[in-house]
């Protein structure tokens, strides 16, 4: 007899095993890959549903997948891989009187904001792959971005949505309101697990101002929302197929300035002080970042100190262009202890080459790498942000131990930074460095009370690592709640939570 298929169950969309597409789909952004069994994409809830009751009914492990821009592995898989985003594509619908919008997961950021843009309206979290990365991506990693701190990351903006469970399940979550029945089990399940060990939690819950690892169990705790525990899951308790997302009003003026600082005490100082201001961002590029741009003799960007251990991209806004030299002066009033320079720019073309900086690096360091090849795999980091300067410290020491260049940036307002390092695959036991690295990071960052996902999620690379980073009882809540929603472990399985003797770098794709 021959073994059932997706069509059985009533699936309607594509269902595809020739090599040539399993293919397509075996890499993503990030450093690892794997070969799929088969690409499925279906054509609606309904079919995202009979996929599910499908793969529960033979145990096939289902792996989600939006734009392919998440970089930790949590998109890639060697079960059936789900494309959310070619039949997810319906133009997002906007309200403006509720300053809100209704998104399919297969929309982008940008989309979604040209659309809200007629109502001076935005989806304010920004992340760098605006343009191409997908509502259902951003909803599963809890991404954020440049402007995180002010706007916070994507779970302060969901509103509800629509989801298909592991047997195919659906069910629609709207905050504020009781659970729906199809949840209720789950959740007493959970419970059991999680009551116990609440307070617990609570004491040991890292202090971060943002983090996308684990599971979000003190949101959960505080609002008593079942959303919170969606929202940044990486696909593995539930598929989100839709939902409604809150906007915000755009500012009606911004500027931008740029501070030098010879210290890294003195950079974290004032991105502390400037936090009360509210900043629309508080960017930083390190002195590796900095060294990439001076060594390119780039003559479109800044002139910088050599001397320099950091600057910051501080945006702020006011209520009229007229007030932005007051709002400036209230900034630079603020950091003039700290900062060696400030430049200003309140002109959008002269913002524009001021945020030419913090993209230049990057594309320059790929250039210029030889036989090195880019590999982020300590790229998420957080850290509270009084930690900043240790942190910094103790990862250039590292990257110096092993010599692995690399630029190194991200949202100080956040205490979330990324490194691009760059690692010769000519070396005899490049891989093993990577291993020794990863450790090494990862001891650092628990000794500063942080986690290693700020905005990007674990995801396969960092899964290993998860008890490491979180206290013992939050692992078993957060294993409680993986075995509540998903008993078989057949949604992403590896991901957020190791399979046995999982290792970092088991799905690493070729490089050499």
């Amino acid at each position: 007899m021959a073994e059932p298929t997706p069509y059985d169950y009533g699936f309607n969309g594509d269902f595809e095993t020739a090599l040539p597409v399993r293919a397509a789909y075996a890499g993503a952004s990030g450093i690892l890959a794997a070969l799929p069994c088969a690409v499925a994409a279906p054509r609606s809830t309904a079919a995202v549903a009979a996929l599910l009751e499908w793969s529960s009914a033979t145990a096939t492990p289902i792996v989600p997948r939006g734009a392919a821009t998440g970089m930790p592995g949590g998109n890639v898989g060697p079960g059936v891989v789900v494309d959310l985003v070619r039949h997810f594509r319906a133009p997002p619908v906007v309200d403006p009187t509720s300053s809100s919008a209704l998104v399919e997961c297969g929309v982008t950021p940008a989309e979604l904001n040209r659309a809200a843009a007629r109502h001076r309206l935005h989806f304010p979290v920004d992340p760098s792959s605006w343009e191409r990365c997908t509502f259902g991506g951003m909803i599963a990693n809890n991404a954020a971005g440049a402007h995180s701190v002010r706007y916070g990351a994507t779970r302060r903006w969901v509103r509800e949505i629509d989801l298909v469970l592991a047997d195919g399940t659906t069910a629609h979550l709207r905050r504020g309101a009781p659970p729906p029945e199809s949840l209720r089990p789950i959740l007493a399940r959970f419970h059991r697990t999680l009551d116990v060990r609440a307070n617990v939690l609570r004491e040991n819950w890292p202090r971060l101002r943002k983090n996308s690892s684990g599971y979000a169990l003190l949101d959960y705790l505080t609002s008593g929302d079942p959303i919170d525990l969606i929202v940044g899951s990486e696909g593995t308790l539930a598929i989100v197929t839709s939902a409604s997302l809150d906007l915000a009003p755009f500012p009606p003026a911004t500027g931008l300035v740029l501070l030098e600082f010879d210290d890294l005490r003195a950079t974290t100082d004032a991105v502390l002080t400037l936090l009360p201001l509210q900043p629309l961002t508080c960017e930083i590029l390190d002195r590796t970042f900095l060294d990439v741009v001076r060594s390119a003799d780039a003559t479109s960007l800044p002139r910088l100190d050599p001397a320099l251990e950091a600057v910051l991209l501080v945006e702020f806004d006011a209520p009229s262009p007229d007030q932005l030299p007051e709002a400036l002066d209230q900034i630079r009033t603020a950091v003039d202890p700290f900062a060696v320079r400030a430049y200003s720019a309140l002109r959008p073309d002269a913002v524009a080459d001021l945020w030419r900086l913090r993209h230049a690096a990057s594309p320059l360091i790929s250039r210029h790498a030889g036989n090195r090849v880019s590999m982020q795999f300590i790229e998420d980091s957080v850290v509270p942000v009084s930690n900043l300067p240790d942190y910094l410290r103790g990862l250039r020491q590292i990257l110096h131990r092993f010599d692995l260049p690399a630029v190194v940036f991200g949202h100080a307002g956040d205490g979330n930074i990324h490194v691009n390092p760059l690692v010769d695959v000519q070396s005899a036991n490049w891989r093993d460095t990577l291993d020794a690295v990863l450790l090494e990071v990862t001891e650092l960052v628990v000794s500063l009370g942080g986690t290693l996902s700020g905005e990007h999620g674990d995801g396969r690379l960092r899964a290993p690592a998860l008890s490491r980073v979180w206290h013992p009882d939050i692992v078993a809540c957060f294993q409680a709640l993986k075995s509540a929603f998903d008993p078989v472990n057949l949604l992403n399985p590896g991901v957020i939570l190791p399979s046995p003797g999982q290792r970092p770098f088991d799905m690493l794709r070729k490089f050499a």
